[in-house]
């Protein structure tokens, strides 16, 4: 196992990753003083390892309350946080009783709100069972549910106790939902360490393969490297927004098309492209490193163009109402060069345009 620290003064907490060490009682011993915890997670995570979890909290002696919700982006919505009220309330946990999120980063994010707001702030610990939550979403402190307006748009920062990854899950996650883990990896190479972004193209096939101890090396050098970044911006006042490196596109493309038509990591792969093409027409990269980027992506097997039914109007609509707008503008996050990335304030309706279609019609030509 290895561990790394979110320095976040009394908030800080560990990130412990390895295989096997979902049953690990001692991982979660500290954190669960009460005696009682309540765990979330969905009906397709529970079969694989909600016994699991329970037996190894029993071994703390710690009972537990076991909140099945759907699967899916679709769930992640306000219905979906009542059911989960309701049922710590039947359950009559109390402001002591820890809530465990068990799953991939839409069950994260919905425990994650409902230790935000029910009674005020519980305890919140993550145990996240997919590539994309290991790398991203379970670390950081983000919470949110969706709108039909906007993705994420209803949320709240609230760090977790603990957040223990256990890659030997991502040996029971399909082929397209550990793909989609690979585009936050990628992200954190591109956005932020140009030598990882360097290790990340040389072993992309093994990552895809699922190798063990490249997947362990992915999960702690992104942590690692989100970790400084929250530490150094908890609540994304600045330099915290960089994290979102193809995200305004790609919140565009969920909510456009439909929360889970595309997987969150197939929109950030495609909305990469898009901001790499737009970072181009901004004079700040070459088109060789939007290639490179390109290139990664389309070996991880992940799509380099959005869809082809939203057009460019589209795109701009949504992203009106992204979060990174400020007084109006919309913020992206661009390329200076392989692992700077940067924020930079609306370059233009047009130049967005032809991001747009250069993803797109680069996309076209490989094929």
């Amino acid at each position: 196992m290895q561990s790394l620290r979110v320095e976040l003064g009394e908030r800080a907490y560990a990130i412990h990753i390895g295989a096997g060490i979902l049953d690990d009682s001692s991982l979660y011993a500290e954190h669960v003083g009460a005696g009682r915890a309540a765990i979330v997670t969905n009906s397709v995570v529970a079969p694989l390892y909600l016994e699991r979890l329970r037996r190894a909290l029993a071994a703390a002696d710690v009972d537990t309350v076991e909140i099945v919700v759907a699967d899916g982006e679709q769930a992640k919505d306000w219905r979906t946080l009542d059911r989960i009220f309701d049922a710590l309330l039947a359950a009559r946990c109390d402001r002591q009783t820890p809530i465990i999120a068990l799953g991939g980063g839409v069950i994260g994010d919905l425990a994650g709100l409902a230790a935000a707001v029910y009674q005020r702030g519980v305890p919140f610990i993550q145990v996240p069972t997919t590539l994309l939550a290991q790398v991203d979403s379970s670390v950081g402190g983000k919470t949110a549910i969706n709108h039909p307006r906007g993705k994420n748009m209803i949320g709240a920062f609230y760090q977790p106790r603990v957040v223990v990854s256990d890659v030997a899950t991502l040996a029971t996650l399909p082929p397209r939902e550990l793909r989609a883990g690979l585009a936050e990896v990628i992200k954190h190479g591109f956005a932020l360490d140009g030598a990882f972004a360097l290790w990340i193209e040389a072993n992309i096939e093994r990552l895809v393969a699922g190798e063990a101890d490249a997947l362990v090396h992915a999960v702690r050098r992104s942590c690692e490297l989100k970790a400084e970044v929250v530490a150094a911006d908890e609540r994304e006042s600045g330099r915290r927004a960089v994290l979102n490196f193809g995200h305004t596109f790609a919140h565009a493309i969920e909510t456009g098309m439909g929360y889970g038509k595309w997987l969150h990591g197939e929109a950030v792969a495609a909305g990469m492209v898009m901001a790499a093409e737009l970072s181009v027409r901004a004079g700040l990269i070459s088109e060789g490193d939007t290639r490179r980027l390109r290139d990664l992506i389309a070996r991880a097997g992940l799509p380099v163009a959005g869809p082809a039914e939203l057009p460019p109007a589209r795109y701009l609509e949504l992203m009106a109402v992204d979060k990174k707008v400020v007084h109006g503008r919309v913020r992206f996050v661009l390329l200076d060069g392989i692992g700077r990335a940067v924020l930079r304030a609306d370059p233009g309706e047009r130049l967005v345009r032809e991001a747009i279609a250069a993803a797109t019609a680069a996309a076209a030509a490989t094929h």
